[in-house]
């Protein structure tokens, strides 16, 4: 098995913010803040999303590293339209209990020890969220379900990921436009890590990247 490093698809998409952000500083002749861009700029902001979806596309079909069993097929990934009201700003509240350790599960029966990093408090059309942020390999990751989970997006969950330094006097800015599939939700012989239970919202996340099967 394949073990699904979720620090992959994060690194190439840090890669694609830094050169965006160079493209943006240099030749747009403006300075926007990133965290405001959904609202002061909502057009660039999906434009921005969606040049990001484009070149993921690009790597699952052309990278000898994609999880794409069929590339010659495969067509692009499905998302839900661009909604900057599902970009928005926690609160963190650090995790203080002495039991930060905990083991996450992977598809294959595995685990993999994780850190409690704390939980990210936010809201979803004025309805209070909470997810359990956990810590690996210097990598902020969010394994989440909602009420799409199974149905119009992966059952196994979906993902964020963040760099550790994206949190400033404990609110960062959550952004489920970005929230992905794991490579096992493509190929079933890699190993993927499962949202812990008190990760699923009672909510619809209507944002990021759905399965094929919900375009049929």
């Amino acid at each position: 098995m394949f073990k699904n490093k979720i620090i992959r698809w994060s690194t190439f998409a840090m890669i694609l913010a830094i050169l965006a952000y160079f493209f943006i500083e240099n030749f747009s002749g403006q300075n926007e803040n990133e965290d405001d861009i959904a609202i002061t700029n909502p057009t660039k902001y999906a434009e921005k999303i969606n040049n990001e979806r484009s070149a993921k596309d690009e790597q699952f079909k052309s990278s000898e590293d994609s999880p794409v069993l069929d590339t010659a097929e495969f067509h692009g990934l499905h998302y839900f339209k661009v909604n900057p009201e599902y970009r928005v700003r926690a609160t963190i509240s650090p995790y203080t209990g002495e039991d930060k350790e905990l083991l996450i599960k992977y598809t294959d029966g595995t685990t993999t020890k994780y850190e409690r990093y704390g939980y990210a408090h936010f809201e979803i059309n004025k309805k209070p969220q909470k997810l359990l942020l956990l810590k690996h390999e210097n990598v902020i990751s969010v394994l989440f379900r909602d009420e799409t989970s199974g149905q119009e997006t992966y059952g196994g969950g979906r993902y964020l990921d963040y760099n550790a330094n994206e949190i400033k006097n404990n609110t960062m800015i959550l952004d489920f436009n970005k929230a992905y599939n794991p490579y096992c939700a493509y190929q079933p012989s890699y190993a993927c890590p499962v949202p812990p239970a008190e990760n699923k919202l009672l909510i619809p996340i209507f944002a990021g990247e759905q399965i094929e099967e919900a375009n049929h």
